[in-house]
């Protein structure tokens, strides 16, 4: 089990260490996300999905990680309004900091080497674009003084705009249908797919580089600490508790559980974060010490319930 982890980690420091050099220029980290999130990573959820269909005793254990998922990012709302004084848009980012995943650039990497199956990644991806993501982007828009027209048709065709959403949709949908992609197609989509993993690895890694804050953003250390607690610490044990004690999940279901419920914190917590105007900082700090934390917690996790 530990050894599945040695290339995610490998290809993650290259990243690091290219991001460090600068060799791929300032852009990087921007460019090759956008590819992993809008070409590679559709393309190798489609594959995995249309030759391993989701089925099998899940349910329980996709209810515990959405259990726990919520739970901790209401503890993490609720810490930024009644601890910190954080106004509405900032207490949403706080919960999304807390509880929302990084199901993508790590979580397909994890579940391809480590679960050898693509499938409850594949849910989890689904739950967080098709309901997590458009109740948080209208928390935020409700957030904002100004009343932006569309807001409305926005929210609605949120996971419409996905293209890891539309990949899912299509995916699970041909598998249980049992209707494969024809050869010319399937082949160059196995192909690109397999450009995913190592792509959003090295994007991880380039996105670990430190950067410094620009002038007038604020560092919010215990904010970012407990945010970090909740996220790496909190949720993978809320998890194992729903699911084993409560539910009675066990074996690969609860591995599967309890390893997406200890990913860091989305990537996509920062680009929220911007997009309405909050301060990235907080954000920014989160994400990358839950994604280093979380080469410790990840292996520990999948050693003790292998």
């Amino acid at each position: 089990m530990l050894s599945a982890f040695v290339p995610i980690w490998a290809l993650t420091a290259v990243g690091y260490v290219t991001g460090r050099a600068g060799v791929l220029g300032p852009a990087a980290v921007d460019v090759l996300g956008r590819f992993v999130f809008y070409v590679a990573m559709p393309a190798a959820l489609l594959d995995t999905l249309t030759r391993q269909p989701i089925g099998g005793p899940a349910g329980r254990a996709v209810a515990a990680f959405a259990a726990a998922t919520l739970l901790v990012g209401a503890a993490g709302f609720a810490a930024a309004r009644w601890v910190f004084g954080r106004p509405l848009a900032e207490q949403t980012i706080a919960a999304m900091a807390s509880g929302y995943v990084n199901a993508g650039n790590l979580g397909i990497p994890v579940a391809v080497q480590v679960l050898g199956d693509a499938s409850f990644i594949a849910v989890v991806l689904l739950i967080q674009t098709s309901i997590l993501t458009p109740v948080i982007l209208g928390t935020l828009d409700l957030a904002r003084t100004d009343h932006a027209a569309g807001r409305i048709r926005r929210l609605l065709t949120v996971p419409l705009r996905s293209p890891v959403m539309l990949a899912c949709v299509a995916g699970v949908l041909l598998g249980a249908a049992h209707v494969h992609l024809p050869p010319p197609a399937g082949n160059t989509v196995a192909l690109l797919g397999r450009a995913a993993v190592p792509s959003a690895l090295i994007a991880l890694g380039l996105s670990l580089v430190p950067r410094e804050p620009a002038d007038g953003e604020p560092r919010r250390p215990a904010e970012v600490v407990l945010a970090v607690l909740l996220k790496s610490a909190v949720q993978p044990v809320v998890c194992f508790v729903l699911a084993r004690l409560v539910l009675g999940v066990t074996g690969p279901a609860l591995l599967a559980a309890v390893l997406c419920a200890a990913l860091p914190t989305a990537q996509n917590t920062f680009v929220f974060a911007r997009a309405y105007d909050i301060d990235g900082t907080y954000a920014r700090d989160v994400i990358v010490a839950s994604t280093a934390l979380s080469m410790a917690t990840l292996t520990v996790a999948a050693t003790l319930l292998q």
